[in-house]
């Protein structure tokens, strides 16, 4: 079973998200994807990493960053949105090195900092990998209108064998920790890097 909520609860989350977008923005930067400036909190957080250290959103000062909300056991959209992004950084050359993938784990009983740092670290070994409590998780899922929910283990399963399900989509915050842009699951590669360029050249 894809560990996904439907595409049609994911499009109805967005555009409740994006409502009245089209009145605000960086009216001189034709943006492809979805332009949400003044509509989302900044980028703050303060999380388990790996390695027993504690991350923050003060860590990521001066980066821009593509926020994405999954888990390691993922099957599907976890990875291929991983693989995406770790393709958008190769094809923005050298502005790569002012950018971070920050994924954070809604499945903290399975995600351990170190393990889900491994992960993140087969597709980018700039990506950063962070989990927590249960409510610290619920706390950042609420502050940018994530939707998640842990299925219980099947009759017979093991306790450690379930479905999570998720919203997806990418959430990107510029060099000062400002929210500014949500690509979906559907934006092609080309479009983000489109996007990922327009705003680091605006905020450089």
């Amino acid at each position: 079973m894809p560990a996904i909520l439907t595409r049609r609860l994911w499009r109805a989350l967005l555009l409740a998200t994006c409502t009245l977008l089209a009145a605000c923005g960086d009216r001189a930067v034709n943006w492809t994807l979805y332009d949400v400036k003044g509509h989302l909190p900044d980028l703050q957080f303060q999380l388990p990493g790996a390695g027993g250290k504690t991350v923050s959103s003060e860590d990521l000062k001066g980066k821009t960053v593509m926020l994405f909300f999954g888990y390691a056991s993922c099957p599907d959209i976890c990875p291929t949105t991983m693989a995406q992004l770790t393709a958008v950084l190769e094809q923005l050359g050298d502005d790569a090195q002012n950018v971070r993938i920050l994924f954070v784990s809604v499945d903290p009983h399975r995600d351990t900092p170190d393990k889900l740092q491994a992960y993140v670290d087969a597709f980018n070994k700039q990506a950063i990998g962070v989990t927590g409590t249960e409510k610290q998780i619920a706390d950042l899922a609420r502050r940018y209108r994530v939707a998640y929910q842990i299925e219980k283990p099947r009759p017979g399963d093991s306790a450690e064998i379930y479905d999570v399900r998720h919203s997806r989509g990418v959430y990107i915050f510029d060099n000062t920790g400002k929210a500014r842009l949500l690509a979906s699951d559907t934006e092609s590669t080309a479009d983000i890097v489109k996007d990922m360029r327009q705003l680091v050249e605006l905020t450089r």
